[in-house]
Formats: structure tokens, C-alpha cells, sequence
């Protein structure tokens, strides 16, 4: 008896600290993958102002900032990797969305038609991203490291307030500059007869995600309005279940 409640304890044990090693290193993982996404955004950010101030035009901004905008936005992927492993406790299905959802804004709209890269809404969006992206990953950052100034939480969640409307508006408006180009063009679209027997028309793909953002963006921004109430006030908020 004695000999196996030994046995026991020592698997417990050795549980514990794989657990522990486990913990440490996504912990350590965590903290420099968010101080690398706030610096990639600060450069963002440093980018645009000086750009703006040599050039005093926001025409040709997002051409100059574009290689390191693809870069920082596509490299957020491995977000969604951090929900699936289950090392950050969020929705995979929330976290999938909201990263692709900017990916695709950068690669298939405002990359893939450049005729809309001087759009002032072009500049809307990207200075509310880069803003929100700085407060957010600098949030997390001083959280994991157990120091985090009361500032940046008030920030986090008081910030997407009036970011996240200009934000959707910015990439709405976008999107809504973009579609004479696409219907001229045919661009990403495929027409019948073709070998494949598939008919796509990205102009019509394009008026859906716009129409997408009625149902979307009141649920993000209530369930955001929530956590502010739960961390900044220690309201206890009881989600239903889906």
C-alpha cells in the first residue's frame, strides 16, 4: 500500500513539473512574441509619422509602409495557433475571424488594388490598427510579466471605444472604393465555361463581407463592451451559452 501511494506521489510530482516547464516556456513564448508585435507596430507607427512629415501628403503612405504592414498582420496567424493549442484562453473562432478578416483587408483589397492605395480611408483604418495594435500587445505583454501600469488597461479597454467604429468604417469604406475597380477589371474572379466548372465573382464575394459586418461588429463590440465592464469596474459578466 505504502509502496504504491509512493508510486502515486512521485507521478504526481513529475506531472506538476512538466506542467510547470510546459507553462514557463508558453509564458516565455508569449511575452516575446507580443514585445516583438508591439515593436513591429511601433515601427509601423514611426513609419507613418515620418513619412507624413517629410511628405506632407498621405498620398504614397501606404506603398512605403506595405512590406512591413503584410508582414506584421500575416506573422498575427500564429494567434490562432496559441487559441488551438490552448495556450491563451479565447475562441478559435473569434481570434480566426478577426485575424483574417485584417489579413484579408491588407493582401486582397488594399494590396491587390492599387488604386485605392491613396484612399483616405486607406489611412483611417491603418492608423486605427496601428493604435489598437500597440495597446493591445503592449497590454499583454506588461500582464504576462506581472507589471502592467494601469494606463495601458485603461487604454485596452477604453481605446476600442471609438477605434473600433472608425476601424470599421475605415475598412468599409474601402472596400466600397474598391468594387468599380473589381467590376471593370474581373480581377480574382473565375467565369463560365472554364475547366473547373466554377463560377466565382469576387465584386459580389466583396458586397457579402461588407454585408457581413452588420451581424459581426455589434457582437465584438458588445462582447468587448463587456470585459471593459468585467475588468475595469469587477463586474461579474455570465456569458450565455451559444
Amino acid at each position: 500500500m505504502a509502496s504504491s501511494e509512493e508510486d502515486g506521489t512521485v507521478e504526481e510530482k513529475e506531472n506538476n513539473n512538466k506542467k510547470r516547464t510546459k507553462s514557463a516556456l508558453a509564458t516565455a513564448w508569449l511575452t516575446f512574441y507580443n514585445i516583438a508585435m508591439t515593436a513591429g507596430w511601433l515601427v509601423l507607427a514611426m513609419a507613418m509619422m515620418r513619412f507624413y512629415i517629410q511628405k506632407g501628403t498621405h498620398k504614397g503612405l501606404y506603398r512605403s509602409i506595405a512590406r512591413t504592414l503584410k508582414f506584421f498582420q500575416t506573422f498575427a496567424l500564429v494567434e490562432v495557433g496559441h487559441c488551438a493549442i490552448g495556450i491563451v484562453r479565447t475562441s478559435v473562432i473569434v481570434t480566426g475571424v478577426q485575424v483574417c478578416s485584417r489579413i484579408f483587408m491588407v493582401w486582397f483589397v488594399t494590396n491587390g488594388i492599387r488604386q485605392i492605395q491613396n484612399e483616405e480611408s486607406v489611412i483611417l483604418f491603418l492608423v486605427v490598427w496601428t493604435v489598437t495594435e500597440i495597446t493591445r500587445y503592449s497590454y499583454y505583454t506588461f500582464n504576462l510579466l506581472n507589471h502592467l501600469p494601469y494606463f495601458i488597461k485603461w487604454a485596452r479597454y477604453n481605446f476600442f471605444i471609438v477605434l473600433y467604429p472608425l476601424g470599421v468604417i475605415g475598412e468599409l469604406l474601402t472596400i466600397y472604393a474598391s468594387l468599380p475597380f473589381v467590376r471593370r477589371s474581373g480581377m480574382y474572379s473565375m467565369r463560365l465555361p472554364n475547366k473547373y466548372n466554377v463560377s466565382f465573382d469576387y465584386y459580389y464575394c466583396l458586397i457579402i463581407i461588407m454585408l457581413s459586418y452588420i451581424p459581426l461588429f455589434p457582437q465584438l463590440y458588445f462582447h468587448m463592451l463587456r470585459q471593459r465592464r468585467r475588468v475595469l469596474h469587477g463586474e461579474v459578466i455570465v456569458e450565455k451559452d451559444d
